[in-house]
């Protein structure tokens, strides 16, 4: 059927008449475009011969569409066809007529484009090639064919440049002599060629053609456009080949900086040329340019203000009155202008060079504030409008990489950048200052991006200068030529400045900005429309940021009401625009409701018409719980019931996050207005929330058990809520007690769920039958109870006896101690045991007659899990009365040497709850102290290392309680003869680093190092222990450690090799098992370097580390994971080093995400294969975003593996995780 309709068609196109040929060539592209279309030989001889036919029509449109047809009609037709077209094609193109060479150059691209890889490719390259080279290097070729056969195989060798290997020495010698050919176009598609070539060339010919321009570059005699030829082709092989180009660098850039700073007066093109090179180098090759680094920081600095043709005194009028006129400021117009003038090229390059540098080198920032910070806000006076916004652009990535560099550490000191950044803000403003009263609507955005980023990085830096700066801001919001786009920015600019410095900053400013602002509201743009109700809610909160503020803010009142009302309102608007308008009403409730009285019944109405809205009820639902926190108490009886009730049917919807506000919400209302609520109301929350309790999600489970918690503690309702919550609600939680996923939060509210229940319902005996059944009977709850169960309800356990009262709380003791005497099953005595430890940590027990030699009668029995029991609750009970337990188990570790390992546990417990508790410091004595050390030195050199680790966290807690005595004496140790006397008190070190400040933080800066420097050590597990004490200082306390990392990394990077020595070979007899004793060392070496680049990016050189990264990504599972996660942040921190490599990250990637489990594979195996490839996935998503088309390797590796077959729904899955994080993230901003 195909052929017949072709035939026809053909017979169509032979006609004389134009309009019926080109019908007729239409309907040959619509046939050829069908998925059914299939032809015999004839017919596709036919086809072939008629499309090539029709390119040769005088009728340009026709032709066009045959050019069309070549599409896919090449994926029809078999590949000898395909090279006949081809090369009939390359005929036209090489000897036919300009109308001919024309149309065969757009078909060829075509062709090209269209084909598939495999065979056809191969065959279609092997017949186009030569041709095109012959085109190239023929000398009787004409400039115009020369032209488009580098076009084409400048395409070839971008789609097909891997299967060109043979031919890669013949299109190399071929394209370097074009390079001296006199037109500049020429070589321009040339150096695009070569540049394309040098992707997928060996090194050895990237060396010869890089040594062949070089050498060219050294020729001081050649004319000043072939050097800029030469340069242009070093830039783009740089940007090419990345970090191939590396080694070359120590010949190239001495040379490019002698061409810039000798080049001619008016070759600014040479200047310009290389200065895009240096920032190629920059960007591509880090590790290799780091040592000119410095020297192209100070070229790039000193052409940044080259303007050789104009005169300006760059430090005048820095004094001067910026409230002047502003018709001094206009004259910046009429500046001096000259069209034939370039030098701006050059300070555009320096400005895109000296920004490479900032983005990439993050250990310069201080050089960077001291050398460049300066000279960038010189230039904010810029007279080229493109200049300028690089210049703005450069300097706002300086204020990012400070914002990365400092994320983790706030502490501002002389030497830290964000105090040299504050040295620098009154320079800052005074200058941009001048830049908002420019006409140019670009300039001023520029201005606004600037004040924008230096608010996030340096809150509170503008307190003395928002008197300058707001007039600005009043401009752009006010200027009838101010565009959408301007008043977006000064608006964000507002929102950010606001809630970031003290509100009394703006009370002098707020009635000259309220107008423009509440103005800006009723804008017709959306985007301009929703920011400024965003401000409208920072205005709110700056009038009256408390009630006891002496500012008048009542004037303001009713236009702010008026203003959101009117939002409020309006039906026909963007989605965007409604949110913003209910979030901002509910705020102006909230702080003005008392000065709303009136209008409050309209407001409300209003905001529960948008509660009862599917589109708005989110929003709706958060601005209620500001109305309900407010201290106001602002007057909701006309609408609380109805509140309530749609609250409450919310938390059965499937939207998580509604569910969740939702239970915030009602939390707050039950809070302010509990009263005023009704026994239905209550009864119906209950009921609803008793879906909410379980594992499933621990987040909501403790959101509802809170809610339980208030709604029992409400003096009107509390015996009612009791008994309902004891009858819907407690199942649940005795359910949920029992979860092995139970901890933190969940865990906290569920204890205090179970204290207010017995306050509330006065039924403690049951209450406590309950939850200790719920621990003991396996089989009506679901099996065994796991471990975690154990614990948790042994928390909650005795959360309940203490809220009961002493006479309740000692009577379960003395049953749980009776329970003990007589023994039982496993489960009773591991819960009992379980129990006395956490009451004794809350309450003295030594009324409780020989409760520790009962304890002590467990460590005898044949289960662990009862033993490891009885060594937590000794210590608890301990910890209730030291004076008189604490010698007991220091007795019994003296004299029971079979039970030291149990007893140092209790001994630990102990250690751990004085060292956390400020109270407790007191009850150690000296003695004890003394007494204790002794104790514990002795047993650091034990075989066993389950005692090491005891032995280390007991020293570390101690330390914390008198680190004058502890540190000197740990630090004395790190020169043992014993390893494992050395691993044990650099573990130790590990456990005195904690989150908060602590009086042994000065004590370990001075000494730190003597256990760091471990990291070298002989001895594999000391390594590892240093390396798990630098990981643990970097996450918790970095200032302790950042001056010794440019001597810690290389070590570390060490620790990351695989090393063949600790590999070893069991022998199992049938078969042998490889050990590697080095794999935990190298997975907590990448696990630091982790923790670390979050903490102290700026003394990480990525480029260095990057090589290791490398091997890492081809190690075991445990390692790649790591690995991944690393190489996911540096793609978003440091993005220039990470491109630079992406050619050689492809193979290790590649081999991960194609790896496929063995036919036997057991679950696990599979489960953590797909873990891996998802891992690597993610990776892969972070270097996709930064990778836009700088390495031909990785986009072919993320369309032809990641983007087909399987992978391309697990990649799909994870981009669209990423998105979701993306996107949540700058909602939480907003």
């Amino acid at each position: 059927m195909a052929n017949l309709t072709v035939g026809l068609i053909l017979e169509k196109i032979a006609s004389k008449d134009k309009d019926y040929r080109y019908m007729a060539t239409s309907d040959l592209l619509n046939e050829l475009q069908k998925e059914s279309f299939k032809a015999d030989s004839e017919t596709e001889r036919k086809v072939s011969q008629i499309v090539l036919q029709q390119l040769d029509d005088a009728s340009g449109d026709i032709s066009g569409i045959a050019v069309k047809c070549l599409g896919p009609l090449v994926k029809k037709v078999n590949e000898n066809k395909i090279v006949e077209i081809v090369e009939s094609l390359c005929t036209r193109l090489l000897t036919g007529k300009d109308h001919q060479r024309d149309i065969a150059s757009i078909a060829l691209k075509t062709v090209v484009s269209e084909i598939a890889s495999g065979t056809v490719a191969q065959c279609v390259v092997a017949a186009l090639t030569p041709k095109l080279i012959k085109g190239i290097t023929a000398t009787d070729t004409s400039t115009e064919v020369k032209s488009e056969c580098l076009d084409i195989l400048c395409d070839v060798l971008h789609r097909f440049g891997a299967l060109l290997v043979p031919e890669h020495e013949k299109l190399l010698n071929a394209l370097l002599v074009q390079l001296n050919l006199q037109r500049a176009g020429l070589r321009k598609r040339a150096i695009q060629c070569l540049a394309t070539l040098a992707a997928c060339m060996s090194d050895d010919l990237l060396g010869r053609a890089t040594v062949s321009v070089v050498d060219l570059l050294k020729n001081k005699d050649v004319k000043p456009d072939m050097t800029r030829t030469n340069i242009q082709m070093i830039c783009a092989f740089c940007r090419a080949v990345g970090y191939r180009f590396g080694p070359h660098l120590n010949e190239v850039v001495p040379l490019l900086i002698s061409y810039c700073q000798n080049a001619s007066e008016n070759d600014d093109e040479l200047r310009e040329n290389s200065l895009q090179a240096l920032e190629s180098f920059v960007l591509r090759c880090p590790r290799d340019v780091a040592e000119h680094c410095g020297t192209i920081l100070d070229l790039a600095l000193e052409y940044l203000s080259y303007d050789p043709n104009f005169t300006d005194d760059m430090e005048e009028d820095q004094d001067e009155d910026m409230d002047g006129e502003e018709e001094d400021d206009e004259e910046s117009a009429d500046e001096y202008s000259d069209d034939e003038d370039v030098s701006w090229k050059v300070r555009r390059a320096a400005a895109k060079c000296l920004s490479a540098v900032i983005s990439s080198r993050p250990e310069m920032l201080s050089t960077l504030y001291s050398k460049a910070c300066p000279r960038l806000i010189d230039r904010f006076r810029e007279r080229e409008e493109n200049v300028k916004i690089d210049v703005f652009n450069a300097f706002i990535d300086l204020l990012r990489q400070t914002g990365n560099v400092t994320k983790a550490s706030s502490e501002i000191n002389p030497s830290s950048p964000l105090y040299m950044l504050q040295q620098e803000v009154p320079k800052v403003v005074r200058t941009l200052n001048r830049q908002l009263r420019e006409k140019s609507v670009k300039t001023r955005v520029g201005a606004f991006s600037v004040l924008k980023e230096l608010v996030v990085v340096l809150p509170n830096c503008l307190s003395d200068h928002m008197a300058s700066l707001l007039p600005g801001v009043e401009k752009a919001l006010n200027d009838k030529s101010s565009n959408s786009n301007l008043k977006i920015e000064a608006l964000t600019f507002t929102r950010l400045v606001m809630p970031s410095h003290s509100p009394s900053v703006f009370h002098p400013h707020i009635q000259a900005l309220s107008g423009p602002v509440l103005a800006a509201v009723n804008e017709r743009y959306y985007k301009v429309t929703a920011e400024a109700l965003r401000v409208c809610g920072e205005l709110v909160k700056a009038i009256r940021p408390d009630q006891g503020s002496t500012f008048n803010f009542v004037p303001y009142v009713q236009p702010i009401y008026g203003a959101i009302l009117k939002r409020l309102t309006a039906q026909d608007q963007d989605q965007e625009v409604k949110e913003c308008a209910i979030f901002c009403m509910g705020l102006v409730v909230s702080i003005l409701g008392d000065k709303l009285e009136r209008e409050l019944p309209v407001s409300l109405s209003l905001l529960l018409d948008r509660l009862r809205n599917e589109i708005t009820r989110l929003t709706a639902v958060k601005a209620f719980a500001t109305i309900a926190e407010s201290p106001l108490k602002i007057n909701l009886n006309a609408v609380l019931e109805q509140v309530i009730a749609e609250l409450t049917t919310f938390l059965r919807k499937a939207n998580r996050a509604l569910r969740q506000a939702s239970l915030g919400t009602l939390n707050a209302l039950l809070v302010s207005y509990g009263d005023k609520i009704g026994n239905a109301s209550y009864d119906s929350i209950i009921t609803e929330l008793s879906a909410l309790i379980s594992d499933a999600d621990l987040h909501m489970a403790a959101l509802a058990l809170e809610l339980c918690c208030t709604m029992m503690a409400d003096k009107k309702h509390h015996i009612s809520a009791g008994n309902a919550v004891r009858e819907k609600v407690l199942p649940q939680a005795l359910v949920l007690v029992r979860s092995s996923l139970l901890q933190g939060q969940a865990l906290q509210t569920l204890q205090t769920f179970f204290a207010s229940l017995v306050q509330s319902a006065s039924t403690f005996d049951m209450l406590l039958e309950a939850l200790l059944s719920s621990a003991k009977n396996s089989s009506s709850m679901g099996g065994p109870a796991s471990k975690q169960a154990f614990h948790s309800v042994a928390q909650c356990a005795a959360v309940l006896c203490l809220a009961a009262g002493d006479a309740k709380c000692l009577s379960t003791v003395a049953m749980l101690v009776n329970g003990l005497k007589t023994g039982g099953h496993d489960a009773h005595q591991l819960l009992s045991l379980l129990c006395l430890g956490e009451i004794g940590r809350r309450k003295d027990l030594s009324s409780v007659p020989d409760i520790e030699s009962v304890i002590i009668r467990s460590f005898q029995s044949p289960s662990e899990e009862i033993k490891s029991a009885a060594s937590y609750a000794l210590g608890n009970v301990a910890v209730g009365n030291l004076s008189k337990y604490l010698p007991f188990i220091l007795g019994q570790i003296d004299r029971q040497s079979k039970l030291q390992y149990l007893l140092l546990h209790s001994l630990k417990e102990v250690i751990a709850r004085q060292s956390s508790d400020e109270a407790g410091k007191i009850e150690l004595q000296d003695a004890d102290v003394q007494k204790i050390l002794s104790l514990l030195f002795n047993y650091c050199e034990s075989e066993e290392e389950g005692v090491r680790n005891v032995v280390a966290e007991c020293l570390g807690k101690l330390a914390l309680i008198e680190p004058e005595r502890l540190v000197p004496a740990l630090k004395a140790r790190t020169s043992s003869t014993s390893a494992f006397t050395r691993a044990t008190v650099v573990i130790a070190i590990k456990y005195t680093i904690v989150e908060r400040p602590q009086p042994i933080d000065g004590h370990i800066k001075l000494c730190i190092s003597s256990f760091l420097m471990l990291i070298k050590d002989g001895d594999r597990h000391v390594r590892r222990a240093a390396v798990s004490a630098l990981s643990t200082a970097g996450h918790n306390k970095p200032s302790l450690v950042k001056e010794l990392l440019p001597v810690l990394f290389p070590l570390l990077y060490e620790q990351t090799v695989v090393k063949k020595e600790l590999i070893r070979t069991v022998d199992l007899g049938p078969f042998k098992h490889t050990v590697d004793d080095g794999l935990e060392l190298r997975k907590g070496a990448f696990e630091c370097v982790d923790t670390l680049l979050d903490s102290c990016l700026d003394q990480i050189d990525p480029s260095a580390f990057l090589t290791y990264l490398l091997s890492g990504l081809s190690d075991h599972y445990d390692v790649k994971m790591p690995c991944h996660l690393i190489l996911s942040k540096l793609a978003e921190k440091c993005p220039s080093a990470v491109i630079a490599v992406l050619d050689v990250l492809v193979e290790p990637l590649e081999k991960t995400v194609t790896n496929k489990t063995k036919p036997d594979a057991v679950k696990q195996e599979v489960d953590r294969n797909e873990d891996m490839i998802r891992s690597a996935l993610r990776a892969i998503d972070s270097l996709d975003r930064i990778s836009g088309e700088s390495s031909p390797r990785f986009r072919a590796f993320i369309n032809n593996v990641v983007k087909s077959g399987t992978l391309a729904e697990k990649y799909n899955a994870v981009r669209h995780e990423s998105d979701t994080v993306v996107a949540g993230d700058v909602m939480d901003m907003s």
